[in-house]
């Protein structure tokens, strides 16, 4: 994106990728058809260690931006849940796009050898094997370490520490979460899936949780993982559209029923039977305390797992973390104290939610850097 836009600027540009191919993780991104943007961006959708840095970026260059230039090239679009944009196609067609767009700037593009860089004098020197390049400006466009077998790496912090910029402790984000102990007792419920509101601190999300072999899944927990941190609890509500007093209304109602046939009900049947034995309310509602029926509730309203850990880069979607906002302009996205160099994208300790949002801080942030340069 930054590429295009510069060359399209009448700027010679040289793109280079260490990877055989460009795009790599566009291409398997949202299952092979790239969720390319999401038209509800704003920046409170972003996690920053200056929660405002993307503001500028964001809203200069906006998902019907890039949504015009997907139309320009006719390439057919769908909407998803909440605002997510997908190709009805192939995420081929996005980096197609993106190459044409490059071209039509003559953008050069090297391939396949891993870069050296060297900076003296306001000038960038680039060796890629035998070849070797040089230029007044640099842009660490190189993402973060999230899907290692795509090959991703840090290299873009390994850069940017080299020429004297300072990182934001990267950790994996949008990644599933594991448990162990008494917790790894639902990874019997492998395979498992059901719309649940996740929390961690102030954050919650509303989609479906699943849980694995491993621990748990699914969209609302690798949103919530974004969120958690290493040591703290995260709190699911297993039956958001409860209201309040339902157990106990129950009671009432149908004095009879046990709570593993209401739980059966509403939930996966066996997840309605792990947690209704978790539970312990053998028997029907009627034989129990409505004190006992209202602790029951709260806890299907708000049930706590630890987490010891995640799944890792290897399962990461993104990075949290990366070149921190303060050492860049949040119109230019330059190095306010190295001339020349610029960090965008993924590079950058600007992380969004899943959704398509993190590719929209692509193209802005890239964007910004190609119209700056």
């Amino acid at each position: 994106m930054c590429a295009l836009t510069a060359g399209q600027r009448g700027r010679r540009v040289l793109l280079i990728d260490h990877a055989d191919q460009v795009g790599k993780k566009i291409l398997i991104s949202g299952g092979g058809r790239c969720n390319f943007t999401n038209i509800h961006t704003a920046p409170d959708r972003y996690i920053s260690a200056n929660p405002h840095f993307a503001k500028s970026a964001l809203g200069r260059y906006t998902a019907q931006d890039f949504l015009d230039l997907v139309e320009r090239h006719h390439i057919a679009w769908h909407e998803k849940t909440l605002g997510q944009l997908f190709c009805d196609g192939s995420a081929r067609q996005i980096v197609d796009m993106l190459l044409k767009e490059c071209a039509a700037g003559d953008v050069d593009i090297w391939l396949g050898r891993p870069a050296t860089v060297e900076h003296s004098d306001a000038r960038y020197s680039i060796a890629c094997g035998a070849r070797t390049a040089e230029a007044p400006a640099l842009v660490i466009a190189t993402g973060g370490p999230s899907i290692p077998r795509m090959g991703a790496t840090g290299f873009a912090y390994d850069l940017a520490r080299s020429l004297g910029l300072k990182i934001i402790e990267p950790r994996p984000a949008l990644v599933p979460l594991t448990l162990s102990g008494e917790q790894a007792l639902f990874s019997e419920l492998s395979g498992v899936a059901t719309d649940v509101i996740a929390r961690a601190g102030k954050a919650a999300f509303r989609e479906a949780a699943l849980f694995t072999h491993r621990g748990l899944s699914g969209p609302a927990i690798l949103q919530i993982s974004s969120y958690w941190q290493h040591g703290e609890a995260i709190h699911i509500d297993f039956l958001p559209d409860a209201g309040a007093g339902w157990l106990t209304q129950a009671k009432r109602n149908r004095p009879r029923v046990t709570l593993r046939k209401l739980l059966g009900d509403a939930l996966p049947d066996r997840l309605a039977a792990a947690l209704a034995e978790q539970l312990a309310l053998p028997g029907e509602l009627q034989n129990h305390s409505d004190r006992a029926l209202a602790a029951a509730q709260a806890r299907l309203a708000a049930w706590s797992f630890t987490p010891n850990g995640t799944e890792g880069y290897a399962k990461a979607e993104v990075t949290i973390g990366g070149i921190s906002t303060a050492e860049l302009s949040s119109q230019t996205m330059e190095a306010r104290k190295v001339p020349g160099l610029y960090a965008i994208g993924e590079a950058v300790d600007v992380t969004g939610w899943l959704g398509g949002y993190n590719f929209q801080w692509a193209w802005a942030s890239g964007w910004a850097a190609g119209q700056a340069v």
